[in-house]
């Protein structure tokens, strides 16, 4: 199957740069192009099934907001006028919305929903913590295939550094307590109840739990969440987490090996597999947790790290669980 990022780099080498030098050659250096943004094709999971709707040829070209004042609809016209005299580009209304003619600030601001003065190239520690795993994937994946002015790719290069260390203490101590309270306590709790819609609730928030503590220990952002497992399993190079996450998905609940069964805060049922790799699973994110000099006690209840992890230097306190 053909890359589309590859064929839109086509498209852009053979019509869109052609456009730009002849009708726009005074602002040639002014533009930024590529593909980036919203939409499977931008991160390389297209397929048959996802080209069923807002798929097509285009790219984005990104303007400052003097240019866009300057010149923005002008070139916007032309392109758009280039894209509809293209066979079989399948350009959409909502990908009309995703790709053209922007300003640099509309199309961060748009993905990250912050106010993005992409120019200055700076956020707040309180912008960073608004902000969602997902969009900054999304702000950062793709291609540019030419930016002279640099702003755009400025911006880009500073998502990519990564959360500031507060930020993403933060949100490592916010998912720790998640995976501990949903997947190590309450999981069994409901269990015992017999509550099985509210286990497989805690089942899924502890999937969503490990998966984004693995990508925030990698120091990578995820992808949107249907993409999540796909990414996780191209980072994870010895497998072994993706395996466990894998096989927890396609596990029944087992109603059966809770029969009989008293509820103890420090006692796992581990007749339940899925009981098993959730701890399994704690054992993995804490051996990455203490290579990531996030924490240097053992202790596989979660919840025992998030302290550490805030303080920075102070030991967690041990657990039983």
């Amino acid at each position: 199957m053909d890359n589309v990022i590859d064929k839109n780099r086509r498209f852009y080498e053979r019509r869109v740069a052609a456009m730009i030098s002849e009708e726009f050659p005074e602002y040639e250096d002014r533009i930024a192009v590529g593909i980036v943004g919203e939409g499977s094709d931008c991160f390389g999971y297209d397929d048959e099934i996802s080209r069923d709707h807002d798929f097509g040829t285009g790219v984005c070209l990104w303007l400052t907001d003097a240019d866009m004042a300057l010149f923005g609809e002008r070139l916007s016209a032309a392109y758009n006028e280039l894209v509809d005299s293209e066979e079989r580009a399948f350009f959409t209304e909502r990908l009309r919305e995703r790709r053209g003619v922007m300003t640099i600030r509309r199309f961060y601001s748009n993905i990250l929903n912050v106010d993005c003065d992409a120019e200055s190239g700076f956020l707040t520690e309180d912008e960073w913590m608004r902000l969602d795993h997902s969009c900054l994937k999304t702000a950062t994946n793709g291609e540019v295939f030419r930016d002279d002015p640099g702003v755009f790719t400025a911006f880009r290069r500073y998502l990519m550094g990564y959360y500031p260390d507060r930020v993403r203490r933060a949100r490592i101590a916010q998912q720790l307590h998640e995976y501990a309270s949903a997947f190590q306590v309450n999981y069994a709790r409901c269990m015992t109840r017999g509550d099985t819609v509210a286990a497989e609730l805690c089942r899924a928030r502890g999937i969503s739990s490990a998966m984004e503590l693995f990508f925030l220990l990698k120091r990578e952002y995820p992808p949107y969440y249907k993409w999540t497992f796909r990414a996780l399993g191209e980072l994870d190079d010895e497998g072994v987490l993706s395996a466990k996450l894998y096989e927890l998905s396609r596990l029944r609940i087992d109603t059966e090996a809770w029969e009989g069964t008293r509820y103890h805060p420090n006692r796992q049922n581990y007749k339940d597999r899925i009981v098993s790799l959730s701890e399994e699973i704690a054992c993995e994110l804490e051996d990455m947790l203490i290579k990531a000099g996030m924490s240097r006690a053992r202790g596989r209840y979660l919840e025992a790290h998030v302290e550490a992890v805030l303080a920075g230097t102070k030991q967690p306190r041990r657990a039983d669980m």
